[in-house]
């Protein structure tokens, strides 16, 4: 197949090229290589992915309507999957012009170039920070979230509604994947898995928000690709039970989907930490903060109707994917 994948120097979008074209499959790989972190591991994750045959770089922004529509229009894609988004919930309180030029205005262009070129599959990247204010755990698919707690959430909330509208109007399948807290090598710099292990590093403290009292639902980048590639081969269909009535958030009357891809299994912050510290063999000095603004103490997936419809079930620990992480950061930075 020929399948475009947007945000292809991302952390998650590197992972999925390589998998993609080990089994055959033609990549076009786009990226605006933006400065949001570090454009150097940008592009070591595409010296990573050009040697192959099959893969294609294509440097453009999203936002950029005219060069998206003219892509779709010659390229001809069988399926498309979106990772490409400006991310990150602190920096949507600092620059929020960021998060709609990209995830709103992004994020129309590859619907109308999808429904343009009659595209098999959209998959494309939602995201746990959905669930807000939520406190109903784990969290479910078939729960309202109708209560965003930053902008960043809420244009992955717009994203959802603005694919069941193409869904609903044209037909397009659309399957939506509330990614929760992916890490592993190859992260992102501002993902505290890569902080933590920077300052431990470096001997500089590491900042532990809501004073260690927190939880994430952590889950490594090989399960959440496996995931991402089982959703991409089996299209979002019309739910044929959907009641308008009582209104199931996750499916529709429309080829629409909504699916939670995390590990079902929450870890405390602090013992995240711990597992940084026995892959390191040295110790963090740990300054407690208050919660910041944006942020929620918990998140946990539940991840039943995924593997239902997919027979997705992690299978990387947290001391495994950890240890894995520590030891590329280590050979990456010659540390």
């Amino acid at each position: 197949m020929k399948i475009l994948l947007t945000g292809a120097a991302g952390f998650i979008g590197m992972s999925t090229a390589l998998r993609l074209l080990a089994r055959g499959d033609e990549v076009v790989g786009l990226d605006n290589l933006n400065d949001y972190y570090d454009v150097t591991l940008k592009e070591s994750r595409l010296d990573r992915l050009t040697p192959h045959a099959g893969f294609r770089f294509v440097k453009m922004d999203v936002a950029d309507r005219q060069g998206m529509a003219l892509l779709f229009a010659v390229e001809k894609f069988d399926r498309v999957i979106h990772l490409a988004a400006q991310a990150g919930v602190r920096y949507s309180l600092q620059n929020p012009h960021a998060y709609i030029d990209s995830n709103i205005v992004g994020f129309t262009n590859i619907l109308e170039g999808c429904r343009h070129a009659k595209v098999q599959h959209l998959v494309y990247a939602s995201s746990s920070s959905v669930y807000g204010g939520n406190t109903r755990m784990p969290f479910s698919e078939h729960d309202s979230v109708d209560h965003p707690v930053s902008l960043y959430a809420a244009t992955k909330k717009a994203n959802e509604l603005m694919a069941h509208t193409y869904s609903h109007l044209y037909g397009l399948p659309t399957t939506g994947l509330r990614f929760f807290t992916v890490y592993g090598p190859w992260g992102r710099p501002d993902m505290a898995l890569f902080l933590f292990t920077k300052a431990i590093l470096e001997g500089r403290a590491i900042d532990v928000f809501n004073h260690g009292d927190m939880e994430r639902d952590f889950t490594y980048v090989d399960d959440i690709v496996e995931g991402v590639i089982r959703v991409l081969d089996r299209a979002a269909v019309s739910n044929p039970a959907y009641d308008p009535v009582l209104a199931d958030p996750a499916t529709s009357n429309a080829p629409y989907r909504v699916l939670n891809i995390g590990n079902n299994n929450p870890v405390a912050l602090l013992d995240f930490i711990g597992c940084i510290e026995d892959a390191l063999g040295k110790k963090a000095e740990k300054r407690l903060l208050p919660l910041q603004d944006g942020d929620v103490p918990v998140t946990y997936a539940n991840t039943d109707a995924l593997q239902e419809w997919v027979g997705f079930v992690p299978a990387t620990t947290v001391r495994q994917g950890v240890g894995r992480f520590v030891a590329w950061y280590r050979d990456y930075y010659k540390i």
